[in-house]
Parts: structure tokens; C-alpha cells; sequence
């Protein structure tokens, strides 16, 4: 298991909505400057899919990254199992002014966990 955090100087709400609205998940979901997603499809809701193309900027190589939701509590938390089984959890802290996200998630076997934390 991985657990990465970050503290954003937003409100709960607004962070919700920039971590699970398409048009924003677009902007932010990569881990490094040389990739990018430039398609995003979220069905918030348990039993409902997500979706991000991800893919390098030159062009070289890409994936579609799916999963489904297992828990859903609006401006709390997230769970969701990827096509792999793995799980991921991600929690939002309201720390009144700011709010704090957390993600712990089971690691793949191909990359070292740091790789994975930091991406």
C-alpha cells in the first residue's frame, strides 16, 4: 500500500470539484510534464466508471485508465477498484480554508514504489 498527500491552499468544495469534474481532471491528471490526458469521463456514483486517457506528449506511447466506484461520499472520500484489482482511496480533509488529500492505493508490481508515490 502507497500513501501520498498534498495540502491545497482551496476550499473542500472547490477541491472536489477540480479532483472529479472532467474538464478539470484533464488539466492535472499526469504524473510527470511530458505526458498528458486529454480525455476524462467520470460517472461519480457507485458502480459508475472512470475514465483518463493518459498518454505521452510526443506521442510515443499511451493508455486508458479505468475503474470503478466502490464508495462515494460527496466532498469525503472516494474508493474505486481498477481494472487490475487494485484499489485506491482518496480522502478530503476540510481544514477550513485549505483541504488536505490523501491518497493510499495498492501498488503494481512493474515500477518502484517511490516511482508510484511521486507520479
Amino acid at each position: 500500500m502507497i500513501a501520498s498527500g498534498i495540502t491545497l491552499a482551496a476550499s473542500t468544495d472547490k477541491v472536489w470539484d477540480f479532483y472529479t469534474k472532467p474538464e478539470y481532471i484533464t488539466n492535472w491528471n499526469f504524473a510527470t510534464e511530458d505526458w498528458q490526458c486529454p480525455k476524462a469521463e467520470n460517472d461519480l456514483r457507485v458502480g459508475g466508471k472512470y475514465y483518463a486517457k493518459m498518454e505521452a506528449k510526443d506521442g510515443n506511447f499511451g493508455f486508458d485508465f479505468e475503474a470503478v466506484y466502490d464508495k462515494v461520499i460527496d466532498q469525503k472520500s472516494l474508493t474505486y477498484t481498477m481494472t487490475d484489482g487494485r484499489q485506491s482511496t482518496n480522502e478530503f480533509e476540510d481544514l477550513g480554508g485549505s483541504t488536505k488529500v490523501t491518497t493510499t492505493f495498492d501498488a503494481e508490481g512493474e515500477h518502484d514504489a517511490e516511482m508510484q508515490r511521486t507520479g
